[in-house]
């Protein structure tokens, strides 16, 4: 079995970064290749219809000239699992939740098609903190443009603003924060999950009482929760204690 995995990502930068930081400390243990898409979650989704038997590895490689070029020597039997990170994104005029359930039900299997971690509003929520504790509440408009990277710039801590400083006590922090919080979207207590939630439960629980109700999302990062779908939920309670 290959030990390589695929990260795709919907930006070049911002996620590059993370990255970068986040595998000083985790996900080292294997060979990774990164691959930038290029494009918002919404314009594979006609890619989808078109292709129930789509091959992920060979439309991102044929995406732009780029992704050819850092994948030209593989194959898609290289890589062992493939991960992608889009925003939600909820005021883009391709946004369509409808879509984007059909698309957590579609790529939910790294070892298949990939697995799609979706952040809300968008990546930069991995530092949206200005306290630990009020993050449980935290949430923004997400039907309209609310200039989300000034909000975060100018709202959260400025030991979180830089991503390439991040150290492993950071990055614990931080993570606590996200999984805390998933776990209060879906069952209402601020506490570390005892369980796996699968993204398209995470968005359901999103869909029903933010969103819909009030055109908002609950503040949440895909990373972390990458990490602890990674490493399980023991694991990674385990590497961050």
């Amino acid at each position: 079995m290959s030990n390589k995995i695929l990260f795709i990502f919907e930006g070049e930068n911002t996620e590059k970064q993370i990255i970068s930081s986040l595998q000083k400390f985790f996900v080292n243990e294997n060979t990774t290749v990164r691959c930038v898409y290029g494009a918002e979650i919404y314009q594979i989704y006609k890619d989808i219809v078109a292709d129930e038997d789509l091959d992920t590895f060979n439309l991102l490689k044929d995406r732009n000239p780029k992704n050819k070029e850092i994948l030209k020597d593989f194959t898609r039997n290289d890589f062992a699992e493939i991960y992608m990170f889009f925003d939600y994104d909820g005021h883009s005029s391709l946004a369509d939740d409808n879509k984007l359930k059909e698309l957590l039900e579609f790529f939910k299997e790294e070892t298949d098609k990939g697995k799609l971690y979706v952040s809300y509003p968008m990546v930069e929520s991995l530092k949206h903190i200005y306290d630990f504790e009020d993050f449980r509440d935290l949430s923004v408009k997400c039907k309209e443009n609310v200039s989300y990277k000034n909000i975060v710039h100018n709202s959260c801590l400025k030991t979180l603003t830089n991503f390439n400083g991040y150290d492993f006590q950071i990055w614990k922090l931080i993570i606590i924060a996200h999984l805390k919080k998933m776990n209060h979207i879906v069952t209402d207590s601020f506490s570390l999950p005892d369980e796996i939630f699968e993204q398209f439960i995470v968005f359901s629980k999103q869909l029903e009482k933010y969103i819909t109700p009030y055109s908002i999302v609950a503040v949440l990062n895909a990373f972390p929760i990458f990490l602890h779908d990674y490493y399980g939920n023991q694991g990674i309670k385990e590497r961050i204690h």
